[in-house]
């Protein structure tokens, strides 16, 4: 079944039933771990994000970044009441991309199937498979995403673009809230929110391969966990992401929400500390100010290309910068489906190194308003 004629199904399944009592993201929500890193079903939207830079093993002037990451995207808070095997209450969607920084290559790869046996579903605690998906069409395998006792392992692997890869991870840091109890809000109240968290810091080891050649890697990660049902105001139009992991032990997130011109919304900004502590940035306590462009030759999006991030407050001026230009993910499944998600250098503002980290861009170009 095509992608395009699983959507009729799933409109026609909807409409027949009405309107659904999907839960809102709320400043009191108990959570409990780990029971919480797996599927939260009375959601709308969910999504585990992991992004990372690493290097060889054997070469460590070889140097990658990485992104993995499942979506769960609801279509009922519960089974619809069909009686037919393709029935389900959720799509997952599964994006990975590899960069060859040395070579200057981006790599996507992405899947898009319904929560039905032998194409994807979501493990239950405490089994250890939290998703799993098949691997894209003409690829035997499979994706998944596991709870090794401490973190995460997961992996990948498309064999029409010759890229695949396995991690196993633990964290260096403990959990982080993105906001006081997790509750991450989009605008100043509380209807337009999510319940984030993040480990900042994970020790990364595993394998990618490109094209025929295998090549163990190390390095550090970062993981995202966000769930809600009513993220984005409707006069959002998307939102730039920043995570960000100095050399100095500290980690920072900040995003930016834009409006329907371009402008700034609603931002909000966490900074970790070495021992793990999270400070909050109220919006007018931090910047970022746009200082290069890219305009994608593949989707005509003209995307920011640079920033300088300035944190008064923790006496932070720094120097953001892609490390290749082209890190643009577009979808070839789902139409008008594009965003930028990027590994970038930090520096201080006269070149020094100060650490890594990656960017997220969405809802640039024509009618790319994220669907969440």
């Amino acid at each position: 079944m095509t992608c395009r004629s699983v959507a009729v199904v799933c409109l026609t399944i909807l409409a027949s039933q009405g309107p659904q009592p999907w839960k809102l993201a709320a400043p009191d929500y108990e959570w409990s771990f780990p029971d919480d890193h797996w599927a939260r079903n009375t959601y709308k939207t969910e999504w585990w994000y992991f992004t990372g830079h690493v290097r060889s093993v054997d070469d460590p002037a070889r140097r990658f970044g990485y992104q993995f990451t499942f979506f769960r995207v609801g279509l009922l808070p519960d089974m619809p009441q069909v009686h037919a095997e393709w029935a389900t209450n959720n799509i997952v969607m599964g994006h990975a991309a590899i960069t060859d920084l040395a070579n200057g290559r981006h790599m996507f790869s992405e899947v898009v199937y319904r929560d039905v046996a032998m194409l994807a579903g979501f493990g239950l605690y405490p089994d250890s498979t939290i998703v799993w998906s098949r691997a894209p069409s003409g690829t035997e395998g499979r994706w998944t995403l596991r709870w090794n006792g401490a973190a995460f392992d997961f992996n990948m692997i498309d064999d029409w673009q010759q890229i695949a890869f396995d991690m196993s991870t633990r964290p260096a840091k403990p959990l982080a809230f993105q906001g006081p109890n997790g509750f991450s809000r989009k605008t100043q109240g509380d209807v337009n929110a999510s319940l984030y968290y993040s480990f900042t810091r994970l020790e990364t080891v595993g394998q990618l391969r490109l094209g025929g050649e295998t090549i163990r890697v190390e390095g550090v990660s970062w993981m995202d966990k966000e769930f809600g049902s009513n993220q984005l105001a409707e006069h959002q139009t998307g939102w730039d992401w920043y995570s960000l992991q100095l050399d100095d032990g500290r980690d920072i997130m900040l995003y930016v929400l834009r409006d329907s011109i371009g402008g700034i919304d609603h931002q909000h900004g966490t900074v970790v500390s070495a021992d793990g502590n999270a400070t909050y940035l109220a919006s007018n306590e931090w910047t970022a100010q746009t200082t290069e462009e890219w305009e994608s030759p593949r989707t005509g999006a003209i995307y920011p290309a640079g920033w300088t991030v300035t944190i008064p407050s923790h006496d932070l001026v720094l120097t953001v910068a892609p490390m290749l230009a082209d890190q643009e993910n577009a979808s070839r499944q789902i139409s008008n489906l594009f965003y930028w998600e990027g590994a970038v250098a930090v520096l201080a503002p006269g070149g020094r190194p100060l650490g890594r980290g990656y960017v997220e861009l969405t809802g640039y170009g024509t009618s790319n308003r994220p669907a969440i």
